[in-house]
Order: structure tokens, then sequence, then C-alpha cells
């Protein structure tokens, strides 16, 4: 895609600070460090979201979180948490769509970055529960 900045990056002509490159995916810092070690995931393949995955690009990329992830823990041994989000739309704070995968490392509760999800606890019996689940499994495929 020409106008894609990860692309760019991908392709060498944006400069970036690398972690992990394989032939399929590549690592690098966030120019943005939420917190240090700050980084981002993408497939080298072009895709918008996680609904543009296939199976074997979801293999190719996904099955890397634990690798970076334990990479950070070991670089960062102050490191109390680890923060991995995948926004996907705009309204779920996408901002560059390239599908990417942050991991933000956690050093503190007072770090520069917070996810709140609030409590609807009380909107939700059972029966409105299970109809849910019931919609969302009507969409999965038998493997």
């Amino acid at each position: 895609m020409n106008d894609c900045i990860f692309c760019k990056i991908i392709n060498g002509e944006i400069p970036s600070i690398k972690v992990y490159e394989d032939d399929d995916v590549l690592a690098f810092l966030d120019i943005s460090q939420a917190t240090p070690g700050h980084t981002l995931l993408v497939p080298k393949k072009h895709v918008p979201d996680i609904f543009a995955y296939d199976a074997d690009l979801a293999n190719k990329v996904l099955t890397k979180i634990p690798l970076i992830a334990r990479a950070l823990q070991a670089a960062f041994p102050t490191m109390t948490g680890l923060n991995i989000c995948n926004n996907n739309g705009a309204v779920a704070y996408q901002s560059v769509f390239h599908s990417h995968i942050h991991f933000i490392p956690r050093y503190s509760d007072q770090d520069d970055f917070s996810i709140h999800f609030g409590d609807h606890t009380e909107q939700y019996n059972t029966e409105k529960l299970e109809a849910i689940a019931a919609q969302i499994s009507a969409q999965l495929e038998d493997d």
C-alpha cells in the first residue's frame, strides 16, 4: 500500500528501530514510547485490521506475541506487567490502518497509560449473556 506508514517502515523507506524481524513480521519501537520499551508487531503483508487475517497470517503473527513479551520481560527486569493491545477501527483507537499489536511494558500504576473498562454488570443477567454468546457462537465456523 503506497501511503501506509507501516508498509514504508517494512520496505525501509522510513527508518525504524527494529526489535525483531523474520520473513513474515517486523517488531519495532513505537516512536511515542507510552512507556520505555513500547513495541509494535506488524505483519509484513498489508492488512488493515484483525478482520482481514486468514489462518496462515494469524499463525505467523500471533505466535510471535509470547516471543516479544518474553524478550521485553528479560530486557526490563523492573517491568511488573505488560499490556498487549490490538485496536481495530477508528472507534477502537486504531490510528494506523495496517494491523499492529502494541506491547506496552508497565513499571507501576503511575505509568502514563491506562485502559478503563466500565462495569455494566447490573445490566446483564444470565439470560442476556446467554443470548449474546449464542449470537456470537452462531457465526463461528466448524473446524
